[in-house]
């Protein structure tokens, strides 16, 4: 469903809900300005229809250990979709790659990595990555901070957005 579909109501349900996922249905339907029983099925509705896909925690990586972040970009020998399917389940076994995203460009793949440490990259890394079937290339660049981390879509870009074609 496009959002030219979500009415104002629903799209504010799902910006607050994006900033806070843990909020209760009622401080919820307070900011939305609805009751609590049709903001909870509004909540309900954008789940089943796949506008929600789940709720998450936030963890700090560093806090638990994790201190390494690498991006890698993976260069495939064929580009054949059964070989870029199968590439893409590889990357959802291994534990240590977090983000996998198809590009269009120099590199087919850009992996998001956590590790506890170098060595533990390197070993992913060396023993895994790199020996992969189809896995032509690898250039790799370790994270020295992140300046942002904004997960989701900009609200407020959307909704100036659609303020301009109404």
């Amino acid at each position: 469903m496009a959002s030219h579909r979500l009415d104002p109501i629903d799209r504010k349900i799902l910006s607050e809900l994006q900033a806070d996922g843990r909020m209760t249905n009622v401080e919820l339907a307070k900011r939305v300005g609805i009751s609590a029983p049709p903001c909870l099925r509004r909540v309900r509705a954008l789940e089943e229809q796949g506008f929600i896909r789940g709720y998450h925690a936030d963890v700090d990586p560093r806090s638990l250990g994790f201190e390494v972040q690498v991006f890698a970009m993976v260069g495939l020998q064929s580009q054949a979709e059964a070989d870029l399917s199968a590439f893409e389940a590889r990357c959802r076994d291994w534990p240590l790659v977090r983000e996998c995203h198809m590009l269009n460009g120099e590199v087919d793949f850009i992996l998001k990595c956590v590790s506890p440490d170098l060595s533990t990259f390197q070993s992913f890394l060396t023993g895994e990555l790199l020996t992969a079937p189809n896995v032509g290339s690898v250039k790799t660049s370790l994270v020295i901070r992140d300046a942002k981390g904004e997960p989701g879509v900009p609200f407020e870009v959307l909704e100036e957005r659609l303020s301009r074609t109404a």
